[in-house]
């Protein structure tokens, strides 16, 4: 599988992550296996949370790391400073306690990665970066990031990190999928439009998509005319969607993939690093993947599909 590289961290990442929003202590076989397949293919690298299933999410990854002896051939990705009902986490006694839980429930001593879930606007991007390089310094962490903030923000600390001698931001977690969402998936989420995706190519930051196949939007389980699942509908539908829709079939149909598959190698054939966050759970799913991953699109043929051209 192909991997990209990270600022900070010494090992490979695979352009597929796996997603573990469904890792349960009950069906903790279920996680596992899925684990073992998607390992099988290459993979390397596992998202997950603080906050994910209640914190099962990291126990499930730090008991399968444990039971198959293998924590220094994956990359862990966890985020901390989740929002919760009081309000933003973003400073660094949520940031502390956060990590020392996150290390205890993966039963390790070293996040590769370590990401901010949130951001809180209202807090100076110099009291987080001067947080987050207590861990860098101490070996806690290997590379840290964020999740849904803006490209305005992410400059906004690595400037400060590089104007104080400190280590900046090396990847940004947000959404960026061919299908464009009409409103946040929830709120304070961030999704990549044109601006973020130029400033990306600009400063070549890693950018790890969250969503990278849209939820299941080019599955072709979908049409206008059904509207049974509120949330893609809130957030998918739109004329310009269904047109990207259709000429990802279209696309697929003259490759001999499917439209999905084309979807996620419109995530990983930008000009700048990516990876796609994957949630597949079956054989068939992690076999779609793992093809689409393999893809290579043009940028005529990535423009085309953006609507940014009529010419293919």
């Amino acid at each position: 599988m192909k991997t990209i590289s990270i600022k900070g961290l010494n090992k490979p990442v695979s352009v597929l992550m796996k997603g573990s929003d469904y890792f349960y202590h009950d069906n903790y076989e279920k996680a596992a296996a899925n684990l073992d397949a998607y390992f099988s293919i290459g993979g390397n690298s596992i998202d997950t949370a603080h906050i994910y299933c209640g914190g099962q999410s990291e126990e499930v990854i730090g008991r399968y790391m444990q039971e198959r002896g293998n924590r220094e051939q994956w990359v862990i990705l966890t985020k901390g400073a989740h929002h919760d009902h009081n309000g933003p986490r973003v400073n660094k006694q949520d940031i502390r306690n956060d990590i020392t839980m996150s290390l205890e429930k993966l039963q390790t001593d070293f996040i590769d990665l370590y990401a901010l879930h949130r951001d809180d606007p209202a807090v100076p991007v110099g009291e987080v970066v001067e947080a987050l390089n207590e861990y860098v310094v101490a070996g806690t962490v290997g590379a840290i990031g964020v999740s849904n903030w803006t490209w305005q923000r992410i400059q906004a600390a690595n400037e400060y990190a590089a104007a104080n001698g400190l280590t900046g931001f090396s990847f940004s977690s947000p959404n960026l999928s061919l299908a464009k969402p009409n409103e946040p998936f929830w709120t304070g989420c961030v999704s990549a439009d044109a601006e973020t995706c130029v400033w990306h190519e600009a400063e070549q930051l890693p950018l790890l998509s969250w969503s990278s196949q849209a939820r299941g939007f080019f599955t072709g389980r979908f049409s206008p005319e059904i509207r049974d699942n509120a949330d893609l509908v809130r957030v998918f539908y739109s004329d310009d969607n269904w047109e990207r829709l259709e000429r990802a079939k279209q696309l697929a149909a003259s490759k001999n993939v499917t439209a999905i598959q084309i979807a996620l190698a419109y995530v990983l054939n930008q000009p700048f690093p990516t990876c796609a966050l994957i949630g597949a759970q079956s054989t068939e799913e992690l076999t779609s993947c793992q093809e689409g991953a393999l893809l290579n699109l043009s940028r005529e043929e990535m423009n085309w599909l953006d609507l940014t051209s009529d010419q293919l």
